[in-house]
């Protein structure tokens, strides 16, 4: 692919994708969460945004930064890396320009409805006449088809109906979403997944494919064991608060001067735990990880009046000199100024052309040669609103 004038406008060098035009028709969160990670890999991804204001998030918030408050926070979470472009899907000339974008990308992504996409003149069999070779991710709120497909996709509505809050919270009677829009992020992440396995299955065939998640699907997705409590052993998980429902003791506890979190994963563990801070290492009720976990309260209390006599740093202490796994709980300021996430790439630092230097979150994923040297790309900004409009319509459309 011949990236063009976009592809030297956002100032990537190299990358695992960087051979890749995405394009990207989608919104708010799940499917912008997808591109970016595409984005990070090294693709040129071009974002299509409304002529009424673009995506939802620019207008999510507070926090708002910048001249008269006018930046989402929110937006600038999602788009790293990414060129903005102004289109209006119902214009002809807009959807030709569209249009020859698509004869030329390998991934197009799209969150519409079920149904939208079409209407627009881009059907799946549609999109297979303009590119053959395209990948196309659609990611819906409950699933492209069944009794229920249509209906539109949020978070927090999805976590509702997808389980995710009935095992979220500090019991059962108060369902609680997680602090973070894990339905977007992980049907995001799952979207990403499955366009690799369809460029990888391409390289094979010749031809593109179609992929489609839901908000539903990537939550039941990560279910984990709490979805096999229900379909193999035919019972109900609820929530447990900071506790973990199948190990104890696992979850949060309380020094003299703040909260602490172990895991005490197995029965090794237990038995240089136990000791250690005068619990009964054999006694019924705390012999074994099973007899514990049906024990939870009372093994909980114990831990709690042992840690009550030390300050958490002590206790910490304790425990790495134990090889028990241990933490403290931070706020997200003290996580991203701790030095460990700093060493890990997770803090990124950008030239924004309204916002000057900002630090955003960084790409989860490191990539290091065979000799030991990383890759790292150079990371832009989440693009201002149309920034790139003028370039990629010259590029694509010579207009």
């Amino acid at each position: 692919m011949d990236a063009g004038v976009g592809h030297e406008a956002t100032g990537r060098v190299g990358g695992p994708l960087d051979d890749l035009l995405v394009v990207d028709l989608t919104r708010a969160l799940a499917g912008p969460h997808a591109a970016m990670m595409l984005a990070d890999l090294g693709a040129r991804v071009i974002k299509i945004e409304n002529p009424g204001g673009g995506d939802d998030t620019r207008s999510w918030g507070p926090p708002f930064v910048g001249p008269g408050e006018s930046i989402s926070t929110y937006y600038l979470s999602a788009n790293r890396n990414k060129e903005s472009v102004i289109l209006d899907l119902k214009d002809p000339s807009d959807l030709a320009v569209l249009t020859s974008m698509i004869r030329r990308a390998d991934v197009l992504l799209e969150n519409f409805r079920p149904g939208v996409l079409d209407r627009l003149g881009f059907s799946i069999e549609r999109l297979a006449e303009l590119n053959p070779r395209l990948v196309t991710l659609s990611i819906s709120g409950f699933g492209h088809d069944g009794p229920e497909g249509a209906r539109a996709g949020y978070d927090q509505i999805a976590q509702g109906e997808a389980g995710i809050m009935s095992v979220t919270g500090p019991g059962p009677g108060d369902p609680t979403k997680v602090g973070v829009p894990i339905g977007d992020v992980v049907a995001g992440m799952y979207g990403a997944y499955g366009v690799l396995a369809a460029l990888h299955e391409r390289e094979r065939t010749g031809r593109g494919s179609v992929v489609r998640t839901s908000l539903l699907a990537s939550l039941v997705g990560v279910h984990a064991f709490q979805g096999t409590v229900w379909t193999v052993a035919h019972e109900v998980p609820v929530a447990q608060g900071a506790h973990h429902p199948s190990i104890c003791p696992y979850g949060l506890f309380h020094a003299s001067d703040g909260p602490v979190q172990i895991a005490v994963g197995s029965e090794a563990l237990w038995r240089a735990f136990a000791p250690a801070f005068g619990l009964p290492v054999d006694a019924p009720g705390f012999a074994t990880n099973a007899d514990r976990v049906r024990n939870a309260p009372e093994v909980r209390r114990a831990v709690d009046a042992t840690f009550a006599s030390w300050r958490a740093e002590e206790l910490l202490a304790e425990l790495a000199r134990l090889g028990i796994p241990a933490g403290r709980v931070r706020d997200l300021r003290q996580t991203y100024e701790w030095e460990q996430t700093r060493s890990q790439g997770l803090v990124v630092e950008v030239e924004h052309p309204v916002l000057g230097p900002i630090e955003l979150p960084g790409p989860p994923l490191r990539h290091f040669a065979a000799d030991g040297s990383e890759w790292r790309r150079q990371h832009t900004a989440p693009p201002p609103y149309g920034q790139h409009t003028d370039a990629v319509r010259e590029e694509f459309t010579g207009s």
